[in-house]
């Protein structure tokens, strides 16, 4: 069955758990009200259902190619991103000052899930340049700024970010390309990068690079990493692309998934390149388009979920096997209906956190309140991490859906299990989204967790009056997410904290995911498929922080009592 844009469950989180009215009532975002956001949505939506999601089959068929040094794209994508780029969808959350819409985060968070949906392969091409976007916006000079943002933002420029070096992966401190500075205020670059997503393509003008690279007397490890933008072809007088600057297409990976999207090593032999940002300071100016894309990346794995679970209901609504009541399909089997709640209700909570995440984020760029930007930093590690590991969960539960049928490849349940295992890998292992929540932002002693989690409780207490069962059990889950949260600030061994860093995540997105669900519940009613949808993921679902919570407080204890000798024997 087609991929179908859940355009409804999107205004619905908009309107009851992201409080998209009050983005809206900013004097920044005073032009996208809520129904300019539904017509976004669905314009959107008709681009990903009709042009982008016949893309899934065809990329994965007809992988990417590497020809004589240049990428050759899936038939098809050289169409489908003329018409994301002529749409504007690329810049829609850009600046309009360089041709951007203006519109909120946390609408285009949206429309990049429903086209990493229709086709992740596809979508990461433009997420890559809505990072980089960002990127050049808060760090590039005027000048750099004058010439690029135009030109990424209209799509007719690609932009791609390079960190990766065969020694250098989640350590990105031990790379080793180097920036020789040149007289005329540019640099050579030289080195080799790998696992580029989308370096090359046929269908942009140009590919905009940005890379991490060292300066000759700069520091060792990350304090002397530096930010350098290299483009494919060097920009003449009037900005266009022009000659070719000195990096190749080494080769393309072979992965297990995405074939439509083409995996680079870029190699860079002196090519020219211009500083983004400070010397030395690379790694403050990367991380702009990292969270960017960690979000991003949560929230594409959020797409496929929704889509394996579309395939998934489709197939059980249509299968008729063994003795069942009602329609006689697979779908009135109570252990096949325990699957496809659990699909539906954990893919619309990661899509919530993620949404909140982006919301906040809105909130911030419009009032500039700083506790705005610290609930948008508290959240995006656990947006990128459970939204990814949703992503796997649910695309390998639609494969058990279908039985022997999802491990046919004809069937397409296996692409999404085989396309979204790489999320939990990008921008940063979900492991390093952990251990940044545990320690980065609990530095604050826990304060704007302490926020997040006193405005979760006072949701449960103003739904106790309708929804007296599941308030409760949201309530008693926060308290005690907040207890875990203090002893974890407490601690001042750092391997206590990393020990119990995955699971004090997964925690806290199960609280949060209940937030949202009671949220919506409550706005939409008893009978009414939020409800259901609440009460299944918090009497179901929730109890599982408790365990977390306990294997979060057990520290490093136990961790170490074999010897690392033993352990990788």
């Amino acid at each position: 069955m087609p991929y179908r844009a859940p355009v409804r469950d999107y205004l619905f989180l908009l309107e009851h758990v992201a409080d998209y009215a009050a983005i809206a009532a900013t004097d920044l975002f005073a032009d996208a009200s809520i129904d300019t956001a539904e017509a976004v949505l669905h314009e959107a939506a008709r681009l990903s259902e009709d042009v982008i999601a016949p893309l899934q089959r065809q990329g994965d068929l007809h992988p990417a190619r590497l020809e004589n040094g240049a990428v050759r794209t899936s038939p098809g994508f050289a169409g489908a991103y003329r018409a994301v780029a002529e749409g504007g969808w690329v810049g829609m959350a850009a600046d309009p000052a360089h041709g951007g819409m203006g519109l909120p985060l946390s609408l285009a968070t949206l429309v990049n899930e429903m086209m990493a949906g229709a086709c992740l392969s596809f979508q990461l091409n433009p997420l890559m340049t809505q990072g980089q976007i960002d990127a050049l916006s808060l760090h590039a000079s005027d000048e750099i700024r004058a010439v690029y943002l135009p030109r990424l933002i209209s799509g007719e420029w690609c932009g791609t970010m390079n960190l990766t070096e065969a020694q250098a992966g989640s350590d990105v401190g031990a790379l080793a390309t180097r920036a020789v500075p040149a007289d005329d205020g540019s640099f050579r670059i030289t080195g080799e990068k790998i696992f580029i997503t989308w370096g090359d393509n046929d269908f942009a003008e140009n590919i905009c690079h940005l890379v991490l690279a060292r300066l000759p007397d700069a520091p060792e490890g990350t304090r002397g990493i530096s930010l350098f933008l290299v483009p494919k072809r060097l920009p003449d007088a009037q900005g266009r692309a022009g000659v070719g600057n000195a990096v190749t297409v080494a080769g393309l990976e072979h992965k297990l998934g995405m074939h439509g999207s083409p995996t680079c090593t870029m190699r860079y032999d002196g090519a020219t390149g211009w500083m983004i940002g400070a010397p030395n300071k690379g790694m403050a100016a990367m991380f702009t388009m990292m969270n960017n894309a960690r979000l991003g990346v949560g929230m594409q794995a959020v797409g496929v979920a929704e889509a394996a679970q579309q395939l998934a209901a489709d197939y059980a609504g249509i299968r008729r096997q063994g003795r069942a009541g009602g329609t006689g399909t697979i779908a009135e089997h109570a252990d096949v209906r325990r699957m496809l709640l659990t699909m539906r209700a954990e893919t619309q909570a990661a899509r919530a956190v993620a949404v909140m995440c982006a919301a906040a984020l809105d909130m911030h760029r419009a009032t500039g309140n700083p506790d705005w930007a610290a609930r948008a930093a508290l959240l995006t590690p656990i947006a990128k991490a459970y939204g990814t590991e949703t992503g796997m969960a649910v695309s390998d539960m639609g494969v058990q859906v279908h039985g022997g049928m999802g491990y046919i490849e004809e069937t397409g349940a296996t692409q999404f299990f085989r396309d979204v295992r790489v999320t939990a890998i990008y921008e940063g292992t979900n492991g390093i989204q952990a251990m940044d929540l545990v320690n980065r932002k609990l530095a604050d002693g826990g304060e704007a967790a302490g926020r997040l989690l006193d405005d979760i409780e006072k949701g449960a207490e103003i739904a106790r009056p309708q929804l007296p069962d599941l308030a409760r059990e949201v309530w008693r889950a926060a308290e005690g997410l907040r207890e875990t949260t203090e002893w974890l600030v407490a601690r001042n061994d750092p391997e206590d904290r990393n020990a119990g860093a995955a699971p004090y995540l997964r925690a806290f997105a199960r609280v949060l995911g209940a937030h949202a669900h009671l949220r919506c519940a409550l706005a939409a009613g008893a009978g009414s498929t939020p409800h259901a949808l609440a009460d299944f993921y918090i009497r179901r679902l929730l109890p599982e922080h408790a365990a977390l919570l306990a294997h979060a407080r057990a520290g490093r204890e136990g961790l170490y009592l074999l010897d690392t000798a033993d352990l990788v024997a």
